[in-house]
């Protein structure tokens, strides 16, 4: 799996590819188009977590439920800066992305309060980030506040 550009956190899962996630298929919460020096930084979207399926099923490492759709999709323009996507929620919640290189990142307690999900990109490439936020229970939807920032210190 090719990652030129890419660095990230020690947490981070770099997964093999899915098949249960539709990167074509349009986002539950829509499409933002984004260029480094956005503001205002963080960018926040509101959404419900999780979905029926099973995260593992992209890679044993990856958690929660998630949906075959993506919860948001990032046009980025990178600039100098890193790139951090983060959750949070008062849930337990988790991260799934499929950066535009194709590669699937993982992440479940790196963020805020060890209970929430965040992936840095150190030199992030351009192009399109689909971004899945994940529940601990295929049942339940958990409300979470999805955050796109340069930077916030994680």
């Amino acid at each position: 799996m090719r990652r030129t550009g890419m660095m990230l956190a020690a947490a981070i899962a770099i997964c093999a590819p899915a098949a249960a996630q539709n990167v074509d298929l349009d986002p539950s919460y829509g499409t933002t188009t984004l260029a480094s020096g956005f503001r205002p930084d963080p960018f926040t979207v509101e959404v419900r977590a999780g979905g029926s399926i099973d995260a593992q099923s992209i890679n044993p490492a990856c958690k929660g439920f998630i949906a075959s759709a993506p919860d948001l999709r990032i046009i980025f323009s990178a600039g100098a800066l890193p790139l951090i996507i983060s959750a949070a929620s008062d849930a337990d919640t988790t991260l799934v992305v499929h950066g535009p290189e194709g590669g699937w990142y993982c992440d479940d307690n790196s963020g805020a309060n060890g209970r929430n999900p965040s992936l840095r990109f150190n030199h992030p490439q351009s192009g399109q980030y689909d971004i899945w936020i994940g529940a601990p229970a295929g049942d339940r939807l958990q409300a979470a506040e999805l955050d796109i920032s340069e930077a916030m210190s994680q």
